[in-house]
């Protein structure tokens, strides 16, 4: 069965971190339907006056971040001694686990592209131990034919790896760039959520629904097979396939856990100094 668009969202202008300008493409208001991913902002800006406020010094609990850099350069530190940069092409996985303290200071560049994505983590697994993954451009497997190019960051894609899988939740994460007016079909599980986003260029993933617009976030119905047909400026997206949780979500501002108390014993960590475990 080929997937519907269940869903498409353009998301909203937010300012975050210490001035930050973004779009927050998915969010509290709809974060049960895209279950098992809480949030995903998006960035595409030429002005460094935009984002170079950057996100300091600040706190996660609970959940994973996955930033995608397509073009620009961030410099990143964190509670356990990690630091670095991440860059064109790269990509950095933060299992944030327990606890971690960290920031992520954008650097001008000649246009900053990418996008930030939270996943959420397992009830039982919450409380592991928090960890950092680089992903650098040349470890992910890049597939091209005549029709598109699609690097495998995470999961699997005609029968090749790609650079991580997730140890807490299998997370297919990959970036496709399809040619103009060509068509491009992947299989899909069914009972795992899907969605894209929308990088540059628009196509056509339902009949019904017509032509679908860059900047644009679509979740699909269950299905077993997503196809696209790029228009005459052909399309590049983000797509993420993960399964959900189906477990309850209390999240105040960086931290996610699954009831109230929870919520509440991480800031009461904070405020007495164990968050870091």
């Amino acid at each position: 069965m080929i997937r519907k668009i269940k869903e498409i969202v353009t998301g909203e202008h937010a300012i975050d971190g210490a001035g930050v300008n973004l779009v927050r493409v998915i969010g509290r208001p709809n974060v049960y339907s895209f279950d098992p991913f809480l949030m995903m902002d998006a960035f595409d800006s030429i002005d460094p006056d935009d984002y170079t406020k950057g996100f300091p010094w600040h706190p996660h609990r609970g959940i994973e971040t996955i930033t995608y850099l397509i073009k620009g350069d961030i410099e990143h530190g964190d509670s356990l001694g990690n630091k670095g940069r991440i860059l064109d092409g790269q990509c950095q996985w933060m299992t944030a686990g327990s606890g971690i303290i960290h920031q992520e200071m954008p650097q001008a560049s000649e246009r900053m592209l990418g996008v930030q994505l939270w996943l959420n983590i397992p009830a039982k697994d919450k409380m592991t131990d928090p960890a950092y993954r680089d992903i650098l451009s040349e470890m992910i497997p890049k597939i091209e034919d005549d029709a598109s190019r699609v690097g495998i960051l995470s999961g699997n894609y005609k029968d090749t790896d790609g650079a991580i899988c997730g140890d807490y939740v299998k997370l297919r994460f990959l970036d496709v760039d399809i040619k103009p007016n060509r068509e491009w079909a992947i299989d899909t599980q069914s009972d795992k959520t899907l969605y894209i986003y929308i990088i540059e260029g628009s196509g056509i993933f339902d009949e019904e629904k017509g032509l679908v617009e860059s900047k644009r976030a679509i979740l699909f119905e269950q299905g077993d097979q997503l196809i696209v047909n790029a228009s005459k400026d052909g399309i590049r997206f983000l797509l993420f396939e993960g399964s959900p949780l189906k477990e309850p979500i209390a999240w105040g501002g960086p931290i996610v856990m699954n009831t109230q108390e929870e919520l509440t014993q991480a800031f009461k960590d904070l405020d007495e100094g164990n968050f870091i475990k």
